[in-house]
């Protein structure tokens, strides 16, 4: 099973996120941040995930006649390339893009059951944002947001620090338009004169 069909099941993604900032975890905390999981489910997956070479054991100790593993992820194993993303097909990218919407609704299930979750304390955000960008812009937001997010990465777990999941999306949901008529503006007006692009009110959740 190559890295791509490894990290494209929700549970596998799961174990990886829970391994980011260099943990080392054995199978059985594993179990226990994934509780909404069976445990056979969990050790079927960090096995596969161990035969895949995306973790590898850190250590291992006798516990109860057992023995027991603790895993670290690899970090550079664990990752889709750029050329790997390119060459994905339309079926591909559904799939991918299944796994990482099962994730999250599984993360979050998992988190709003914990004892004392509260989104508002906690800073939960899941809105939508529908941006007009030209490629230039998408390209400078990404760019800036990437700089925002890389930054952070190299974190490692600490006493005031909680894993958070940070999950962009982003994608055109309407084709280019050919002319200004097509995005709802006459090709000769533009803007009306008491509004421009900066003035639209806020959209609603925002």
């Amino acid at each position: 099973m190559d890295t791509v069909d490894l990290l494209l099941h929700p549970v596998r993604l799961r174990v990886v996120h829970a391994l980011s900032g260099g943990r080392t975890l054995t199978t059985s905390q594993l179990c226990a941040l994934l509780p909404d999981t069976s445990k056979a489910t969990v050790y079927r997956h960090v096995g596969l995930l161990a035969d895949g070479g995306l973790l590898e054991v850190a250590g291992e100790q006798r516990v109860r006649g057992a023995v027991e593993r603790r895993y670290r992820l690899q970090r550079a194993r664990a990752v889709i390339d750029a050329d790997t993303a390119a060459a994905l097909s339309a079926e591909d990218h559904r799939q991918a893009f299944a796994a990482a919407m099962a994730t999250l609704l599984a993360e979050f299930n998992a988190y709003l059951d914990r004892d004392g979750a509260d989104p508002s304390a906690d800073l939960v955000g899941y809105r939508q944002h529908a941006l007009w960008l030209s490629q230039d812009e998408l390209t400078e937001m990404i760019g800036e947001m990437r700089s925002v997010i890389v930054s952070r990465m190299g974190n490692e777990p600490a006493p005031d620090r909680a894993r958070h999941l940070l999950s962009p999306v982003l994608f055109p949901s309407e084709e280019p338009p050919s002319s200004p008529a097509d995005v709802g503006f006459p090709a000769d007006e533009g803007f009306p004169a008491d509004e421009g692009p900066n003035d639209h009110a806020a959209e609603p959740g925002v």
